[in-house]
């Protein structure tokens, strides 16, 4: 058992924690999926087309914004929102090369006891 994680994570995995604490909600999912590559959508167009209220589309963005998946910016009165991707592929490499250097060692502890 590798106990050094049982009080606390990493620090570069914060994020990370973050990231799949936000897609942990099917709400949040389906509002990452409704952008067209490129797309910005404004909070009054996600509030129609998910049809939520105001407050809770709003805190589903929100908790997207700080897990660094959704960009703001505001248009006039208006604030749109944009997909991060590439931040969100980061954040998924970084548990991939976690997963496969865990694979790699686990391989070559299989391969020394059979050498054994």
């Amino acid at each position: 058992m590798n106990s050094q994680y049982i009080t606390a994570l990493p620090d570069d995995w914060e994020r990370v924690a973050q990231v799949f604490s936000a897609m942990g909600d099917a709400t949040r999912q389906r509002i990452l999926l409704l952008f067209e590559p490129g797309e910005q959508i404004s909070l009054s167009t996600l509030v129609a087309t998910v049809g939520m209220s105001r407050t809770a589309v709003s805190h589903h963005v929100n908790v997207l914004v700080r897990a660094g998946l959704l960009l703001p910016r505001r248009i006039g009165k208006e604030v749109v929102y944009r997909r991060d991707l590439p931040f969100a592929v980061e954040m998924l490499d970084r548990v991939r090369d976690y997963a496969l250097a865990e694979l790699a060692a686990e391989h070559d502890g299989e391969r020394e006891q059979a050498s054994s």
